[in-house]
């Protein structure tokens, strides 16, 4: 039996990786369950799972969760880092589903990787800060990094058992979100609730509002460097609205692999988690006779200028694509809070990167500076 700990259970794919799990309980167990603020969700997590340690964001938060479960459960209740670094590096854990939102998740995600346990990975956010360090160690330590991202795992997927030298390039396919066909003129008047409102997937509210920028892809796009260990320009985006085909990879002799499949991420995270094996989750497949006409195009990137930013950043490297991430984490969240509007997302972005003194080849002190750097002076603009 595979022993997981869930980073980010209380979130959109964590609460699907219990359900996948619940679904083939002889296969999987849960030894550790690590949220933020969401205890009532997590108490029950405790209940269905009963895990060995259960963390939360701070003591309030421990405390309230403590007065939820009854103590003869017998899980142990941690909160904070050291909480969440436990989770990540615990003793009778084979694998770390690491689903943390955001720049949060970068040190559980290298404790593991330096404990040695295997990454079902969804927090692009610590390979897009940190992808030199993180796959370095990981290869290093000889850990997998298997991505849950529906487009990572498609072109994992499509290059498995293929040769390294033959692959031409990694087409990522997107969706291009809410805003796809909505005029420019239109996004001043854009509100959150616009903006959440994804036509094919469901997600949390921080990647659903990447999705409606297409910074998602571009931070889709520096992940995908480090995980397949290719050049940006090797990696091209590809507007798919029907998201029937979540990527594809080309290779040198002009021959073209998609996967293919529903919008739902069970497909993914199952993989992920019992790779090499296929779980027979019984999904639905495309209805290829009767579906709408597949269709293509090329991004607009003087409509979403946040996708140009995040191939700027990836092709710069250094600390900048953490600046990109921690500036777009704080213009995302004031937009959600309604003190900017949707249109000032890239601009608070793009004035924070140039302000940015990039540090070449840095080491991870230099990232969390640079990461900490970046939200402070996102702050200070968005005021």
């Amino acid at each position: 039996m595979k022993q997981l700990s869930i980073l980010g259970s209380t979130g959109s794919i964590g609460c699907k990786a219990l359900a996948i799990i619940e679904m083939f309980p002889e296969q999987f167990g849960v030894k550790a369950l690590a949220a933020g603020t969401n205890v009532e969700l997590l108490a029950g997590q405790i209940k269905r799972f009963s895990p060995e340690l259960a963390v939360v964001i701070d003591a309030n938060r421990a405390l309230e969760l403590k007065g939820m479960v009854p103590s003869k459960t017998g899980v142990e209740i941690m909160y904070g880092e050291d909480g969440y670094r436990a989770a990540a590096t615990h003793g009778s854990v084979d694998m770390v589903v690491s689903a943390i939102v955001g720049a949060a998740g970068l040190v559980p995600t290298l404790a593991a990787i330096e404990a040695g346990k295997n990454i079902a990975l969804a927090n692009k956010e610590s390979i897009v800060m940190a992808g030199e360090i993180v796959a370095k160690r990981a290869d290093e330590k000889g850990i997998r990094l298997l991505p849950i991202d529906s487009e990572h795992s498609a072109v994992f997927q499509c290059i498995v058992g293929q040769r390294k030298e033959d692959l031409d390039g990694i087409l990522l396919t997107g969706s291009g979100g809410p805003f796809l066909n909505r005029p420019a003129t239109e996004f001043a008047s854009i509100t959150p609730e616009d903006a959440l409102a994804h036509p094919t997937w469901q997600m949390g509210k921080k990647i659903s509002v990447d999705s409606a920028t297409l910074m998602n892809k571009g931070l889709e796009a520096i992940e995908a460097k480090f995980l397949f260990k290719v050049s940006l320009d090797m990696i091209k985006i590809v507007i798919h609205p029907q998201s029937v085909i979540h990527s594809m990879v080309s290779f040198r002799d002009g021959s073209i692999i998609a996967q293919l499949g529903i919008p739902d991420m069970k497909g993914a995270i199952a993989y992920a988690i019992s790779y090499p094996e296929r779980l027979p989750l019984r999904q639905p497949i495309p209805d290829f006779v009767n579906i709408d006409p597949l269709t293509f195009k090329k991004p607009d990137l003087d409509k979403f200028p946040c996708l140009a930013l995040a191939y700027t950043a990836g092709k710069a490297g250094g600390t900048l694509p953490a600046v990109l991430n921690a500036s777009n984490e704080m213009a995302v969240q004031a937009f959600l809070d309604r003190r900017i509007p949707f249109v000032k997302i890239p601009e608070v972005i793009s004035r924070t990167m140039e302000i940015h003194s990039v540090v070449a080849n840095p080491e991870l002190p230099d990232i969390i500076e640079a990461d900490k750097w970046a939200r402070k002076m996102a702050d200070e603009l968005l005021k």
